[in-house]
């Protein structure tokens, strides 16, 4: 589904790039990010909102352009964050004034900037409860897979679909690795997440309480509903004669629920640990 850049994002960029782009430079940043057709004509500000307009009307994907675009803005060098003193007073970077301007508006459109110059709006609470949790974790596989997972579920689905699932295996993986568990013979989502499972205390049958029992039990059968999903209709296996037609929405099904468990298993392994 096509996607425009939305009109409080046109406004930061056009408030914004002309102060800190030259002319020159701002026709460069657009012709790098492949925005259509030639400058526009007239100020800086007028420059920058008349591309930021042609590029909804006319890019095929308005927001992988947009992420080009910031992706200077969103991924500054750390000698580009240093303060400048200018007669006794610290001056805050313009750049990172920029970057924290653009991640606020992009939260707010429920837009999110993926590292590498891409847009996801596949993002919910779930997913940005998660990307906070493995911060500072020493879990590349996951990193990886979560991006993945939502810089294509616009663009390409079916990676999206078998990315929500590579997620909750890298997790379990990792976590029977930590915790010294016995490795299952066939290491497929099914059986490393049994072990997990089992480490953790998710048995229904343990439970009192009729209301988590139904949770717990809705969850083991996401999993299940997940593993099948990506083996049936992702990017990770050969098409039958069945062809599943993939769209965004199924793809976000898939990661927001996979998100959901990963952060409940993340959380529930911490309590463990203290």
């Amino acid at each position: 589904m096509r996607k425009e850049i939305p009109a409080p994002v046109i406004a930061v960029l056009a408030e914004s790039f002309p102060s800190i782009e030259s002319h020159a430079s701002l026709d460069s940043l657009f012709l790098h990010a492949d925005a259509p057709g030639d400058p526009p004509e007239g100020s800086k500000p007028v420059k920058t909102q008349a591309w930021l307009r042609r590029i909804n009307k006319e890019a095929k994907e308005p927001l992988r352009v947009l992420g080009k675009l910031i992706e200077c803005y969103m991924e500054i060098p750390e000698q580009d964050e240093k303060e400048s003193i200018i007669f006794g007073h610290s001056i805050e970077s313009p750049k990172k004034q920029l970057r924290e301007k653009l991640k606020s508006i992009l939260k707010r459109c429920n837009l999110q900037y993926v590292q590498g110059g891409h847009i996801s709006d596949g993002t919910s609470s779930p997913s940005r409860s998660l990307q906070e949790l493995i911060k500072g974790r020493d879990i590349p596989a996951l990193e990886a897979e979560f991006n993945r997972a939502l810089v294509n579920v616009n663009a390409e689905p079916r990676e999206a679909v078998s990315a929500a699932c590579n997620i909750l295996e890298s997790l379990f993986k990792v976590y029977i690795a930590d915790e010294n568990l016995e490795v299952p013979q066939k290491q497929d989502l099914q059986n490393v997440w049994k072990v997990v499972r089992s480490d953790l205390g998710f048995d229904p049958g343990a439970l009192e309480d009729d209301d988590l029992k139904r949770i717990l039990t809705g969850i083991i059968s996401t999993v299940d509903g997940i593993g099948a999903f990506r083996t049936h209709a992702s990017s990770a296996h050969g098409q039958g004669r069945k062809l599943y037609n993939i769209k965004p929405r199924h793809a976000r099904l898939a990661i927001n629920s996979a998100h959901t468990l990963a952060l409940f298993v993340i959380e529930t392994w911490d309590e463990k640990k203290r």
